[in-house]
This record gives C-alpha cells, structure tokens and sequence, in this order.
C-alpha cells in the first residue's frame, strides 16, 4: 500500500503507484472538467472552489503481475493542475523522455490471420490495437485472405519499402509466422546450404551433368525450376559462414553483410502476438501466452535474438529428380511421431486446438516406427548439461521401474548469459566448407540409424502448455544450436512414459535408454521404406532426403526472454 500527496489531498493505493521512465510508452491529455469540492474531501476546501476546472493528463505504463513475473500488466497514472500550460509542459516533457528510449518502433507492419487459434486471430488484433495508437506506432495491417498471403506479401515486398519499418507483427499461431519468417528470408538471406546425404547425387536436366554434394550446383540450368525459396541460399557450397559473438562462434549469412537488407538487422524486428492453438515461440521468449503482454513488449521495443533453422529438402521421395526447395524454422522441425499427429489433426479442424489431444491419442495407438539414417556433426559441447552415459545404458527393466535420475539443466531466461551478445553479431570471413567426409578431431560426423517412433530437431525449448518445460528444456534461444532428439523404436508402454515425462514440469524426458539426445550444427537425414512426413513449426512437407543447420541469433525478436 502507497500514499501520495496531490493538491493537499491525501491519496491512499492498495497497489504500487510507482512507473519507472523506461516503462513508460504513452502520455495523453484528456478533458478538462469541473471539480466540485464535495468530491474531494481531504482538500478542506483550501485550494479548489466550487465549479473549478481541472486539466488532467494520463501516464501510461507497465508494472510487473505481482503473481506471474512474466506478465506484463498495464499500469495508470493521472495527474491534473488548473493550468493547462502547465500540464502541456510536463506532457512535452515526458515524451521527450520516451523518445529518447532507443530501439521503440515507430512504424510497423502487421499481419494478422483471421482463423487462427479457431477465429480469434482478428478479435486479438482489436484488444490490442489501442496500445499501438495510444504509444503512436503507425500500423499497417493486413488481415489475410488464404493460406500463403502472407508469404508472398513478404517475398514480393522490395527491400526499400522493408527498411521503412522497423519490423513486422503477426497475430497468429506458430505455423503464421513460420509463413511470415520464409517469406521474410526466401529472396534476402544468403548463405551456403548445410551438407547434403553423401549418396545425394543431383541430375541437371538441361545438361545432364552428375555432380556429387560437395560440388558447387551450376546455377543457370536450373535457375527456371527452382523453388522460389531456395534462391534465397545462392550458391550451394557445403559448409558454414562463420560470425564471431563476444569471443563466441556462430553460423550467421556473411554473405548479406553488404546487402542492403542484411541479416541479423538490428534496426529489424520480428513480433508475435499469440493468437494461435499452442503458441510456442511466444511462451519460449516471453514466458507467457498473453496477447497484452507481446503488445506492451513490442511497444517497448524489447528484443532477444533467435536462432533459426534453415531446411533443405533435397529430395521429396526416393525415385525424385527435382530441384532441392529451402524451408526455415524458429522452433522445430519433427519426423515421425510429430509429423503424423498434425498430418492427422488436419481432417479434424473442425474441433480447434482439442484436436491434437484426439489425433495425438490416435497416432500413439497406432505406435507406427519409420526406418532411417542420421548424420550429425558433434558438438564439442556434446556432453554439457547431458546425463553421463553410464545413466543412459542402464537396463530396460530399471528404466521402467526407476524414477529417471534428474540431470542438470541450465534453462533460457531473462538476460540469459548463454544467449547474451547474440545480436551484437559481427561476420568475419567463412573458416570454409564443412564437408560430409570431414573425420578432423573439431569436425567429426556422427550416425544413428535404426527404427524411431520420431525424430525431432528442437530450435528452442517449444516449452507450450502441454509441455511445460518443453521438448528440451535447456534448449535456449541464441545458443547456436540444435537439439536432435531421436527416439527409437520401443514398446509402447515405454513410449507413454516417455510423453508423460515431457507433459510433466520437471520431468525427464531425455533420460531413457531408448532416447537419443545431441547438440548439433547441422544433421542429414534419409527415409528407408515407409515414410512419414515432417512437421516444421506446424507446416507439413515430404522428404526422403534432407540437411538442416542452423544459424545463430540470426532474426531479432520483439520479446524479453523468457521469465524463469
């Protein structure tokens, strides 16, 4: 409880009346009026007579929830003099003092989809709306129309109308701005593709030439069959463009370093407002799923970097000779298990978020395992945060009847030290290609093949509310890594613990003989006879062949990291 004195009268609040200047987003004057002295009866009568007219002016602000730090709560405070000249002073004043905050965004462009989360996509972008217009952010929104809207709004916009924003929102789900991020990174981010499965061998159809992965693709006789999101990679030379952050390395697009849309882009940045049916990314960078919060964050130009993923699907099937297409992911890419549950979620839309419950409980019934082949680069932090392989090899039986042993894990958070720094990124010159037959100690090849019920390619920690602590739950946002999680072929039983375990906050999902957890750059992956189809942050797609790496801190988040 605070007090404050105001024209002599004594004021009592059961809440904090205190709004620091850096939370501060918006000032207003509003109507004057009449105050009668039977309203205030504190003053005694000694400085306001009956019929005086008060001017007031309204600060606007944000506090932290008292009961969930992650939350962002909207906060007020009016004040009010007799002199409207005086009241315009401090107004002058206290803009002058939000100007001066670096980084707020004043022209933006926003995107919202009116089906997700079951229709409520438009009804979201309405309650927020007014923190924009009070804070002065010009908006320019465009509700879209069809699957693929927003994606070719963004591949088609020029680079000059771009850099007149200072980022792009969407109001959506997790899949929306997987739309919105490839079409933001489809025609502007250059760099070399990760390595290809060494059997990949690629026909030219205008000139027949039989070139290995290794090889530079030509570009001119394919340039006509290409999909429009691989040309965003250039030319396709195995390997990584290597950027420095504080002492640290990370793969970041050298290439772009001229161009006159570079990434990462300081003055650029990406925004969710959470309107979709499990809102993942939004729940890993702000620590909640709350449409007010993601509004308040992005006004205060608040910002992380994230780590992004880059696909590519080298081959479709099996029997495919068609060019390789290029997909980008914030989140997760998963095979298997994943793939079939949103495959089968999709003939139940009707049902909205409640039918990934029924399709998941179908799927894990039907217990289905695909034979593959994993190629992926070891880390030198490949046992870091890890249980010891002692932990890993015990019996099945013990598995089974043990509480799994709790390992150590360093979660992402506000000001996380791990992910500090990170858009800060500056490229120096690519070390060269990493190659697929590269036995070097620094850069060694590791290979997992088998049955698996699924795997997955974790960005982040995809925490979500049937996940709590998430697939990985020391995955962070700007560590340059990918979590590979293989989980091979068990019996069923198994397999429920396994899910429980990730449904469960503070389970340990990774701690089963049959679960396979690396930390990675870059990974391959080839299909053996029956096939599922891979879920990237929602959006569904076949491959026999592909290669992903990933880049650190690559796109700037509107967000302040998780409140753990």
């Amino acid at each position: 409880m605070s007090e404050c004195t105001c024209l002599g009268i004594k004021l009592t609040s059961k809440v904090e009346t205190k709004i620091k200047f850096s939370n501060i987003y918006a000032v207003e004057l509003i109507n004057g009026g009449l105050v009668h002295k039977a309203v205030l009866p504190n003053s005694g009568g000694c400085l306001l007579g009956r019929g005086s007219k008060m001017y007031r002016f309204v600060v606007h602000g944000v506090q932290r929830s008292k009961t969930n730090c992650s939350l962002w709560v909207l906060a007020t405070c009016t004040f009010g003099h007799t002199d409207l000249q005086t009241c315009q002073v401090w107004i002058n004043r206290i803009n002058d003092s939000i100007n001066k905050e670096v980084g707020r965004p004043k022209n933006l462009l926003i995107f919202v989809n009116p089906l997700s989360g079951k229709g409520k996509g438009r009804r979201t972008w309405e309650t927020v709306a007014p923190i924009f217009s009070r804070a002065k952010v010009k908006t320019k929104v465009t509700v879209t129309d069809r699957a693929g809207h927003a994606f070719d709004v963004m591949a088609s916009i020029t680079d000059e109308e771009l850099n007149s924003y200072n980022g792009v929102v969407v109001v959506g789900g997790d899949g929306f701005f997987n739309e919105i991020l490839n079409g933001l990174l489809s025609s502007r981010h250059k760099a070399p593709y990760p390595p290809a499965p060494t059997d990949f061998v690629h026909l030219a159809e205008n000139n027949n030439n039989v070139y290995d992965a290794n090889d530079t693709i030509p570009e001119t006789p394919l340039q006509n069959e290409r999909d429009p999101l691989l040309e965003s990679s250039g030319p396709s030379r195995p390997g990584f463009s290597t950027c420095r952050t504080e002492g640290r390395s990370c793969n970041t697009a050298c290439a772009d370093q001229d161009s006159i849309f570079p990434f990462p882009n300081e003055n650029f940045s990406l925004g969710i407002i959470p309107a979709g049916s499990t809102d993942a990314i939004v729940i890993c960078t702000t620590g909640a799923r709350d449409p007010v919060t993601s509004a308040l964050d992005i006004v205060l130009g608040k910002r992380v970097c994230l780590d992004i993923a880059q696909v590519v699907i080298w081959r479709k099937t099996s029997s495919s000779r068609g060019a390789p297409s290029v997909r980008y992911a914030a989140s997760f890419a998963g095979y298997g298990f994943f793939g079939d549950v949103i495959k089968e979620s999709e003939n139940y839309r009707w049902m909205g978020p409640i039918r990934y419950d029924f399709a998941g409980t179908k799927v894990f019934l039907e217990h289905r395992s695909y034979e593959a082949e994993i190629k992926f680069l070891e880390a030198k932090t490949e046992n870091e945060n890890q249980i010891h392989e002692k932990d890993i090899q015990r019996s099945w039986t013990r598995s089974l009847w043990n509480p799994p042993k709790k390992s150590r894990r360093l979660a992402c958070c506000v000001n996380c030290s791990v992910c500090s720094g990170s858009i800060k990124s500056i490229c120096t010159p690519s070390e060269g290609p990493i190659k697929t037959d590269d036995t070097s100690e620094a850069l060694r090849w590791l290979q997992s093949k088998g049955r698996f019920l699924s795997v997955g390619a974790a960005v982040i920690s995809c925490r979500n509310e049937r996940a709590p602590d998430g697939l990985v739950a020391d995955a962070h946002l700007a560590d340059g890594f990918l979590h590979l999680v293989l989980i091979k072929e068990c019996p069923r039983a198994l397999y429920l613990w396994h899910l429980t375990q990730v449904a469960r906050k503070g389970g340990e999902p990774l701690n089963f003989k049959f679960v396979e957890h690396h930390k990675t750059k870059a990974f391959m992956f080839t299909s053996i006879g029956d096939t599922s189809v891979w879920n990237l942050d929602g959006e569904l797609f076949e491959a026999h062949q592909l290669s992903a790496q990933v880049f650190q801190g690559l796109i700037s988040l509107f967000a302040v990291g998780p409140g753990v």
